[in-house]
């Protein structure tokens, strides 16, 4: 199951750009949302929950939907999630109601949480050994891509008028039908007996759910925090942000295009205490920038790390997932990715309301460098150990 068709890798690549594509590609909107609906109370915060809000029902929605695809399968619950993706994401497009713009963007956090989920239980389905790792880091790196593809054309339909961008989650169904003739449903595990001990993951595996929430926490604070910096020294021009931003983005796929050949030769804790690091550094610059050149460095150092320990927490959990409960444990692994992304401006605006957006992105520094020793050293006491290698 190591080697598959073209067809079947672009159309895997395709679905998981559904994912990135529903965070970003309305974020331009959102000033003349603002303007839209300023008669509303409380515009401007409910118009910023219409782009975070479908985070946390992915979170909410993913361990579910784990338990379903290891119980009935994969294919038929992304299908469904496809057609729902598309119907929820357009309706922005004809809303005038800014509550019934809410709920659909839930049920669009339903959709991706669905959607996330199916799509990296199929890579870890139909890949092996050097192949799942080649293609994850590839995956990884198409998802960024799109990152910037989806945010540019959002920037440009915006232009337009603010409903234009919502008209994007018609993609969904541009790539449904290549889903349904190029994907199939991997053969499914035995149900358990009664009697029968119950599949485990090791306990490591609550390590890497906790990992890839702190991680996003850390890591949003990029779009969340730098624009607010960037202002303070004097950048405001929004072009020059954005570019700033998307440079982080760019540098995470050229990471994770390369996380085959740096997983060949480092082990899992080797490559997080490494990105861990670059992240520190990169955030230590933002607190020190008077430049936008010294800005737009720490933008590449962090996409540098960032885009090395996605894939490497995704191999990793998918390693050491039993086939039998797949979907539940990658379920779960979503559900603490899209919960970081949720809480990071919960937990750091007031840091930085508190303090200041430098000493905010430098207490960030000591705790990314503190994490990075602690893989360094969890690398050095498991040095026996090759399951981890």
């Amino acid at each position: 199951m190591t080697e598959q068709p073209k067809a079947l890798k672009l159309t895997v690549l395709l679905v998981s750009s559904l994912t990135i594509m529903s965070m970003v590609t309305i974020s331009p909107a959102l000033p003349q949302m603002s303007e839209a609906f300023k008669d509303i109370p409380n515009a401007e915060f409910l118009v910023k929950m219409v782009l975070t809000l479908p985070a946390l029902f992915i979170a909410t929605i993913s361990p579910i939907a784990g338990q379903l695809i290891d119980r009935y399968g994969r294919l038929k619950l992304l299908y469904v999630s496809m057609v729902l993706y598309a119907v929820a994401g357009v309706s922005g497009f004809f809303l005038d109601d800014l509550y019934v713009l809410l709920a659909t963007r839930a049920l669009l956090g339903v959709a991706v949480g669905v959607s996330m989920t199916v799509v990296n239980t199929l890579v870890a389905d139909y890949f092996e050994g050097p192949a799942r790792q080649k293609f994850v880091g590839i995956q990884v790196a198409f998802m960024s891509l799109g990152g910037i593809l989806f945010i540019g054309l959002g920037g440009v339909l915006a232009d337009i008028n603010w409903r234009y961008p919502f008209l994007l989650y018609l993609f969904s169904l541009v790539v449904l039908p290549l889903a349904l003739k190029y994907l199939y449903e991997p053969e499914r595990a035995p149900r358990p007996v009664p009697g029968e001990v119950r599949k485990k993951s090791p306990g490591i595996i609550w390590l890497l759910f906790v990992n890839v929430m702190v991680m996003w926490i850390l890591f949003f604070m990029i779009p969340v925090q730098v624009p607010f910096q960037m202002v303070e020294i004097g950048i405001d021009s929004n072009s020059m942000v954005g570019a700033a931003i998307a440079l982080s983005t760019l540098f995470s796929a050229v990471s994770s295009f390369s996380y085959s050949r740096m997983k060949d030769k480092f082990s899992f804790y080797s490559i997080f205490a490494a990105g861990y690091l670059l992240m520190a550094a990169a955030f230590v610059i933002v607190a020190m920038a008077e430049s936008y050149l010294m800005v737009t460095l720490a933008m590449m150092l962090a996409g540098l790390g960032m885009g090395m320990m996605i894939p490497n927490t995704n191999i990793w959990v998918m390693r050491i997932a039993p086939v039998e409960i797949r979907g539940r444990e990658i379920g779960r692994l979503t559900t603490f990715w899209f919960l970081g992304q949720f809480l990071s401006p919960i937990l750091l605006l007031p840091v930085s309301r508190s303090y200041s957006i430098s000493n905010t992105f430098y207490f960030a520094a000591i705790a990314l460098l503190v994490i990075s020793v602690f893989f360094l050293l969890m690398q050095i006491s498991s040095s026996r150990k090759p399951a981890v290698q």
